[in-house]
């Protein structure tokens, strides 16, 4: 009901709508919608009233509700279900939970604040209230194969990238999905799938971006290593706008993978890439077994990234691991 009446309102484009109107439109008592009325303010709407003429919408709050991310956005897939949270334990964890219950192609789990968020290899992700972008997506892609599924993660990132330039930011993405600035993390992305054989049955891609943390704001161990785009572009950024932009670019994305594989999105991937060129270490999951140092040459057809070692000259396939970038000498 409540985004009923917001519907109402925002059509009213800043002009007074009545009590009585909106009760008579939506089928309920006066009473009822100023309750919710009640409610949508306690909530951040800045809703006018005045006697004999009713209400008006002011302004909209600048918080991830599913009412704010879902006007105007437009996609045909991405964002057709949106499940906001004030407080969640993980949205990449409430994904899948729903992702089992059935929830469809193309959901968006966001939250104002995770207590559990987590990134690669089971790092911690910091994720205060207000200050930045937690959400995940859940993806069922019937026309590929489970083997495939990785390459989603730099779709994933490539669509953050869009975004950003959107906003007047230069992307640099890091092999495989994380976005820099400086040499500092701004976004981190997890996929995580639940497949059969030959059969995916979804994938859930959970995205922090680190949007107007101030650098004080970020815990003192990870000042070294994490910024925010605020701090890049020198200003906050509405984060509603923000994600809007980042689900559209998923949206056209994911129908570009449908119709034409996944080379356009490597393509995009490649422009973006600041590992490709460069002297990079490579830590396996034993370290000092796998671990070793080359040029990392270009990314296969699979989103695998190719290094030419120090030590023979060969390419070696680099499907998971740590891969840091070497400062030249």
């Amino acid at each position: 009901m409540r985004l009923a009446i917001l519907q109402f309102l925002r059509k009213a484009a800043g002009s007074y709508c009545s009590g009585e109107e909106i009760a008579r439109a939506l089928g309920v008592s006066r009473t009822a919608v100023w309750k919710h009325i009640k409610e949508l303010r306690a909530a951040g709407y800045d809703i006018e009233s005045q006697p004999k003429s009713g209400y008006a919408l002011r302004e909209a709050p600048d918080r991830l509700l599913a009412a704010e991310i879902s006007d105007g956005l437009g996609t045909r897939v991405i964002g057709g279900r949106i499940d906001s949270h004030e407080t969640i334990d993980s949205t990449n964890l409430e994904a899948k939970r729903i992702a089992g219950e059935g929830a469809p192609d193309g959901t968006v789990v966001v939250a104002e604040e995770q207590g559990v968020g987590r990134g690669r290899l089971s790092r911690p992700f910091f994720s205060p209230p207000g200050k930045g972008i937690w959400f995940s997506v859940i993806l069922r892609p019937d026309f590929l194969l489970p083997q495939e599924a990785p390459k989603l993660t730099l779709l994933a990132a490539v669509a953050v990238a869009r975004a950003m330039k959107e906003f007047g930011l230069k992307p640099a993405i890091k092999w495989p999905n994380d976005l820099l600035y400086e040499g500092k993390k701004l976004v981190g992305i997890l996929t995580e799938m639940s497949a059969e054989m030959d059969r995916i049955g979804y994938v859930v891609i959970g995205t922090g971006i680190n949007v107007n943390i101030a650098e004080d704001e970020f815990p003192e161990e990870l000042r070294e290593v994490a910024t925010s785009l605020a701090i890049m572009k020198g200003e906050k950024l509405p984060r509603v706008k923000f994600l809007q932009a980042v689900l559209r670019a998923m949206d056209d994305l994911y129908g570009k993978v449908r119709r034409q594989g996944f080379a356009p999105v490597l393509k995009e991937w490649r422009a973006c890439s600041i590992t490709l060129g460069q002297k990079v270490r490579v830590i396996g999951v034993r370290e000092g077994v796998d671990s070793f140092e080359g040029i990392a040459k270009d990314i296969d057809e699979d989103g695998a990234l190719l290094v030419e070692t120090d030590e023979d000259k060969k390419l070696r396939r680099v499907v998971a691991g740590d891969v840091s970038i070497r400062k030249k000498q």
